[in-house]
């Protein structure tokens, strides 16, 4: 049960991430939904990969933030109906994604 929360929680905070962003384009809630469990898929294996090729070089939670923005891009490469323009508006939707979950799960 606590997954299916977290999973909506994100779903939630990517899509207020795209109202809020003009260079984040999100058909649905639906899609963003499919967009955070594609993230928590790439986190669970990319992200894992490119966590320890780089542990110790990047630290103060910045690696983690660029590397929700990366893991975003490749997201919307593999995604049609979500749309990023560009990986600057790739690390505002981290950075939105990031607040919007911890007020979010503060809330719950």
């Amino acid at each position: 049960m606590e997954t299916i929360i977290n999973l909506l929680v994100a779903a939630t905070a990517f899509y207020i991430g795209a109202l809020l962003l003009s260079g984040v384009r999100m058909k649905s809630f639906v899609q963003s939904i499919i967009v955070a469990i594609l993230v928590a898929i790439l986190d669970l294996t990319l992200g894992n990969i490119l966590k320890i090729v780089t542990l110790g070089i990047l630290s103060l939670g910045i690696f983690t933030w660029l590397l929700n923005a990366i893991l975003i891009q490749v997201a919307d490469w593999f995604l049609p109906g979500f749309e990023v323009k560009n990986f600057w508006w790739a690390l505002g939707l981290a950075a939105v994604v990031s607040i919007a979950s911890a007020l979010l799960n503060g809330i719950l």
